[in-house]
């Protein structure tokens, strides 16, 4: 299916032709108004045909343009998309060869009765210049178009290998950092949580320093816990079981200790929606006021948008603890039709109650970060009643449009890749139907030099040349044009002191050798509006020299011959 601006080009490309060939065929009243009409709607029907069968189309129209002076424009745009269309050299040349023998034949065969050398020349180069150059033309444009199309899809492979690449190099470092982290600070994290929970059963301890080192302890397991989820996420997207705790002991820590702790880190909240509840008791367990509420009808999110919850909240308890200690907190989830927003709200810090504290920022810019790969968006600033505003929108749906996986799958794919670089998308219609957008940067530099240099250059040249060609012919057609008409004049046209030489009661042999022959094509036509000629008798028409007394009349003098003598002479005008 044709898209619609195409359809209107077509549309408005067969009524243009249409009615150029309707003009043309009125002005050489070659059969009347029926012959204009059947031309102009051969020419309009045959336009949108050569898109699907440009080798019939031209042949049909070099054929009928033999006869059919209106099919002349359509020829020209029939041979330009002949050359387009079709690719295949041995066919294009047949093709074209017998349309341009065959146009060139019919030509020949309607001036046979005044076929000359120079009205043949002139009738070869006609043809040349309506049927060969524009295929030449065409097919030129057509190759250049499919060199473009096959530069741009080998720059789409470069861009899709340099992707390849780089995206093994990612894999690599990430690979490279997951084993740092887990190396080093699993190993400090268990040590901590090892002698943590040793000393949390030292009977000398108070009951307070028992809390204390209790709290101490559960932090350890929980940043354990994260700990592992973020050397999942960046090996392969998913946590490797059996990656508990790193097998060592330390101090001489019994194993059953680590046993222990691997069993209440994998008792740890979940890090989603789910979790934020536990976040909500920590920080009153901590002594901060902190309100949670939900409204709206509760929908499960994507696992990347889950955990993106999740973080927002801690990050704005974590924000309100540093910088507004003491003052109220209000975590806000409401599920709207198409998303789940998060807000989290602290007070002014109470007076005297504020510390001096250092951030650099980090924590928002990465939760910004995560969010916009979901395909949600973070605002965070301060209220109007001096407290602190962090809120998150956050879609049910992924980025790419697919339904959110279950919450319990595990799977927290935080780090995603983009889904494709525009260059390296494809057309998808057939070759030189589009132009999509496309970048040199990334070609060899041989190849970039060449486009950049050949590329304006050789258009500009191979078009000026093939404008000289056109112009060269068009010259030499014209040039032969004024022989052959001179020629033709001798033989069909007279002066008015000849048409006053001869008189009548000549002896036809006399008055035929002071007269040319007129056999011409020039004299076609003289006879249409003329005097009636004498009974019996054999009349030579010839035109006159002279204007006649308006631009579409035409002067001509008549003999008429019986009985081999002149029996008559007059002289009159007809329209044409």
């Amino acid at each position: 299916m044709w898209p619609p601006g195409r359809i209107v080009g077509e549309v408005l490309l067969s009524l243009t032709l249409g009615l150029m060939a309707a003009g043309i065929e009125a002005l050489a009243d070659n059969g009347g108004t029926v012959r204009t009409v059947a031309v102009a709607l051969a020419a309009a029907l045959l336009s949108p045909l050569r898109r699907a069968l440009p080798a019939i189309v031209l042949l049909v129209t070099a054929v009928a343009s033999g006869g059919l002076d209106g099919l002349a424009p359509l020829l020209l745009v029939a041979a330009w998309s002949a050359g387009r269309r079709i690719t295949a050299v041995g066919r294009a040349t047949c093709t074209f060869g017998f349309a341009y023998v065959l146009s060139l034949a019919l030509s020949a065969a309607w001036a046979l009765p005044y076929l000359s050398p120079a009205i043949l020349i002139m009738g070869a180069l006609a043809t040349l210049v309506s049927v060969i150059v524009p295929g030449l033309a065409g097919r030129y444009w057509s190759q250049r178009r499919t060199l473009a199309d096959t530069l741009r899809e080998y720059h789409a492979h470069l861009q899709r290998e340099r992707e390849m690449i780089a995206g093994q190099a990612r894999i690599r470092e990430r690979q490279r950092i997951a084993q740092d982290m887990h190396d080093s600070l699993g190993h400090q994290l268990a040590l901590i949580s090892v002698h943590t929970g040793a000393l949390e059963v030292d009977r000398e301890l108070t009951g307070r320093q028992r809390e204390a080192v209790g709290v101490l302890r559960e932090a350890s397991v929980a940043a354990m816990h994260e700990l592992r989820e973020v050397v999942g996420l960046l090996r392969d997207g998913t946590e490797a079981p059996g990656q508990g705790v790193p097998p060592v002991t330390a101090g001489g820590v019994p194993t059953h200790a680590l046993a222990a702790l691997g069993e209440e880190e994998a008792k740890a909240p979940s890090r989603g929606v789910a979790g934020i509840e536990g976040l909500v008791e920590a920080s009153r367990g901590a002594g901060a006021a902190v309100r949670l509420r939900r409204s709206g009808e509760v929908r499960p999110l994507a696992p990347t948008a889950d955990h993106a919850a999740y973080r927002l909240v801690q990050e704005g308890l974590t924000n309100a603890h540093k910088h507004a200690p003491g003052a109220s907190i209000t975590i806000e989830l409401r599920y709207e039709p198409d998303s789940l927003v998060v807000e989290v709200t602290n007070g002014p810090a109470p007076a005297g109650g504020g510390r001096s504290v250092v951030s650099g920022g980090q924590g928002l810019t990465g939760l910004g970060e995560r969010t916009r790969l979901v395909g949600g968006m973070v605002h965070a600033g301060p209220t109007a009643d001096g407290g602190f505003r962090l809120a998150g929108v956050l879609p049910y749906t992924s980025p790419e449009g697919g339904a959110p996986g279950p919450a319990s799958s595990g799977t927290a794919e935080t780090f995603v890749d983009g889904t494709g670089d525009f260059r390296q998308q494809l057309p998808a219609g057939s070759p030189g139907e589009a132009d999509p957008v496309n970048d040199w940067n990334g070609m060899p530099k041989e190849l970039a030099k060449a486009m950049s240099r050949n590329r304006r250059g050789s258009g500009i040249a191979i078009g000026c040349g093939v404008a000289a060609v056109i112009a060269l012919l068009l010259v030499i057609a014209a040039v032969l044009g004024l022989v052959v008409m001179a020629g033709e004049a001798d033989k069909s046209m007279i002066e008015p002191k000849q048409y006053d030489a001869v008189t009548v009661g000549e002896s036809e042999s006399e008055v035929r050798k002071k007269l040319p022959d007129g056999v011409s094509f020039i004299n076609e036509g003289l006879e249409k509006g003329a005097p009636p000629a004498p009974k019996g008798a054999k009349c030579l028409s010839l035109s006159s020299t002279e204007f006649g007394s308006s631009l579409d009349k035409t002067p001509v003098y008549r003999f008429c011959f019986r009985d081999g003598k002149l029996i008559e002479k007059n002289s009159f005008e007809v329209k044409g």
